[in-house]
C-alpha cells in the first residue's frame, strides 16, 4: 500500500514539472498597417539655415599698427565713408614729412641744375664752350628731374598710408563682427570688423551629395523663421557650390529671400523646405513606419499569415509627414505603419482593423 502511494506521488511530481517546462504560446502584437500605393506628390526636403546678407565685406587697414579707437559696435548701422577705427599715425606722418622734406631738396637741385643750364646754353652759343660740357649739364638737369619725380611719388605714398591710419566704410550697411579692439597691434588686411552691405538678403544651408540633384531641379523654395513664426517667404536659388566641403562632405547653398523686409535680421535661424517634382509616381510609407538596425533604414512586410519580415529601404527625402522610398518597396506591399521598433522577423502579428 505504501509502495503504491509513493509510486502516485512520484506520478504527480513529474507531470507538474512537465507542465511547467512547456513553453508558453508566443504573444501576438496587435498593429496597424498600410497598403503602399504610387503617390505623385512633390518630392520635399527640408534644411536648416542661417539668415546672410548677400554681399559681406570683411574691413581691414592698409597699413600696420597699433588701434587707437574702435568707434563702431557689432549692429551698428553705418554710411558710406564714416569711420571705423583708427591707428596710431605718428610713425607715418614722420614718414610723410620725411618724404615731403626730401621732395623739397631734390626740387631745390633740379631747379640749380635749370638754371646752370640756361647759362651754359648761352656760353655754348657764344663757342665758349664744347658741346660735350653743355650735353654733361643737360643730362644733370634730365637727372636732377627724374630724382625729384621720384621723391614726389614717395611723398604721395607716404602721404596716402598716412590717410589709411584712419579705417571707413566702403559702402552702408550694418557693422555684423569685431574681430580686434582698441590696444591691438595688426597687419595690413587683417580683419576688424565685418560690414554687411544693404541689399538682398539670403539663407545659407547645406545639403548631401546625393540631395544635390533636388536641390537643382527645385520648383519651390520656402523659407520659415523660427522667430517669426506662422510667416513664410519664397527664395530663389542663387549659388550652389561645385566643391563638398572638406570636413562635412555637404555643398554650400545660398538662396535669395523674395520680399523679405525690416522683420527679417541678420544671422536668424530659418528653415528652407526645397519641393521639386519628382519624375514620376513615388512611394511614401510614414515617418513612424522606419526603424534602424544597422546602416540602412527597415520596415516590416507583413505577409498574408500575418507574420512579419525585415526588409532594408532606401529613402530619398521627406514629404510632409512621410518619407519616399527610392528602392526596397513595391505598390501592393503591406507595411507595419507604427510599432516597427518592437517587432522582430518572424513574428506573428494581429492587423487592427479603422483608424
Amino acid at each position: 500500500m505504501n509502495k503504491l502511494i509513493a509510486l502516485l506521488m512520484a506520478a504527480s511530481f513529474l507531470a507538474a514539472c512537465s507542465d511547467a517546462t512547456e513553453k508558453k504560446p508566443e504573444e501576438i502584437r496587435p498593429v496597424r498597417v498600410i497598403t503602399i500605393g504610387e503617390s505623385a506628390a512633390l518630392r520635399t526636403v527640408s534644411y536648416a539655415a542661417e539668415v546672410r546678407p548677400r554681399h559681406e565685406v570683411r574691413l581691414a587697414f592698409r597699413v600696420g599698427g597699433k588701434i587707437l579707437e574702435r568707434l563702431v559696435e557689432v549692429g551698428s548701422v553705418v554710411r558710406a565713408g564714416q569711420p571705423i577705427a583708427r591707428l596710431d599715425a605718428a610713425d607715418l606722418a614722420l614718414a610723410a614729412a620725411s618724404a615731403k622734406a626730401q621732395a623739397a631738396s631734390l626740387e631745390t637741385e633740379r631747379n640749380l641744375a635749370a638754371a646752370e643750364l640756361k647759362r651754359y646754353r648761352d656760353l655754348r652759343e657764344k663757342n665758349f664752350i664744347s658741346q660735350a660740357e653743355f650735353d654733361r649739364r643737360s643730362s644733370s638737369l634730365e637727372a636732377a628731374g627724374a630724382k625729384l619725380d621720384a621723391a614726389q611719388a614717395v611723398f604721395r605714398q607716404s602721404a596716402n598710408q598716412a590717410g589709411y591710419a584712419q579705417l571707413v566704410a566702403d559702402s552702408a550697411g550694418v557693422i555684423t563682427a569685431i574681430e580686434a579692439e582698441a590696444g591691438q597691434v595688426v597687419a595690413a588686411g587683417q580683419t576688424v570688423a565685418r560690414l554687411a552691405r544693404r541689399g538682398e538678403i539670403e539663407v545659407a544651408f547645406a545639403v548631401p551629395e546625393v540631395q544635390r540633384p533636388l536641390v537643382e531641379s527645385a520648383r519651390d523654395l520656402a523659407v520659415t523663421l523660427n522667430a517669426l513664426p506662422g510667416k513664410q517667404w519664397k527664395a530663389k536659388l542663387r549659388e550652389l557650390s561645385p566643391a563638398a566641403d572638406p570636413v562635412s562632405r555637404t555643398y554650400a547653398v545660398r538662396a535669395t529671400i523674395l520680399g523679405a523686409g525690416d522683420d527679417i535680421e541678420l544671422g536668424m535661424s530659418a528653415r528652407v523646405a526645397v519641393s521639386a517634382a519628382g519624375a514620376g509616381p513615388q512611394l511614401e510609407v510614414p515617418l513612424a513606419a522606419l526603424f534602424s538596425r544597422g546602416d540602412l533604414p527597415q520596415v516590416f512586410l507583413v505577409d498574408g499569415d500575418g507574420v512579419v519580415q525585415a526588409r532594408q529601404v532606401k529613402t530619398a527625402g521627406i514629404s510632409g509627414e512621410r518619407v519616399v522610398i527610392e528602392s526596397g518597396l513595391k505598390a501592393g506591399d503591406v507595411v507595419v505603419a507604427a510599432g516597427a521598433a518592437l517587432l522582430r522577423s518572424g513574428q506573428r502579428v494581429r492587423i487592427l482593423q479603422g483608424k
